[in-house]
């Protein structure tokens, strides 16, 4: 499970730095010569936070394995040997609390939520910077194109956002995790809440 959050990180800013990059290239060709261009960066924009709501998806399943697992080995020593959830829990994010995806708010906000905000906040200026670049080609392709190209990207923005919210907002996913890990190794307290055992 340590293992899967490392490769969470490692595939985050791989799939962040493709992304990117792919924007940036899409802009400067938008710019140079070809202002259709600009109308795919939305579609990039998409996949992009798309991809690394996946990666985290995967991180918070190996997080609550790995709290759980924690859990029955520092019992089992009747000690806290094990600590890195309780670590990852106030210094990344909670787990089983209310979030967006990783952003906790109140207290549990962290520099891990801000790089989170910071990424998404940059892939949905750069989702109306393309449409707002391309909206002259589109109006200038008009027809059937236009209306296409409009519905399909309302179609997959509004099916993010409400998967997304479900998903992670909503806490189904965490309550799936719950309802699996609780009924193997029965009802496990957060690990922000989890009183030191004695030694």
């Amino acid at each position: 499970m340590r293992g899967m959050t490392r490769y969470y990180h490692q595939r985050f800013f791989g799939d962040t730095r493709a992304t990117a990059g792919a924007i940036v290239l899409l802009f400067v060709v938008g710019f140079w010569s070809v202002p259709e261009a600009f109308l795919l960066v939305p579609i990039v924009a998409l996949i992009g936070a798309n991809q690394t709501a996946f990666d985290a998806s995967y991180l918070i399943m190996a997080r609550h394995y790995s709290a759980t697992l924690e859990d029955e080995i520092n019992q089992s020593m009747r000690r806290s040997v094990l600590v890195a959830s309780k670590l990852e829990d106030c210094y990344l994010f909670p787990l089983d609390e209310k979030k967006i995806v990783t952003v906790g708010w109140g207290s549990g906000f962290s520099w891990f939520g801000w790089m989170t905000g910071f990424y998404t906040l940059l892939g949905a200026a750069a989702f109306v910077f393309g449409i707002a670049l391309g909206w002259p080609a589109l109006t200038e392709a008009g027809g059937v194109w236009s209306t296409v190209y409009l519905v399909v990207l309302l179609a997959i923005t509004s099916g993010s956002l409400v998967a997304g919210w479900w998903w992670f907002v909503r806490g189904e996913g965490e309550r799936r995790l719950r309802m699996v890990l609780e009924s193997e190794f029965g009802q496990r307290t957060p690990p922000s809440k989890v009183t030191p055992l004695s030694g």
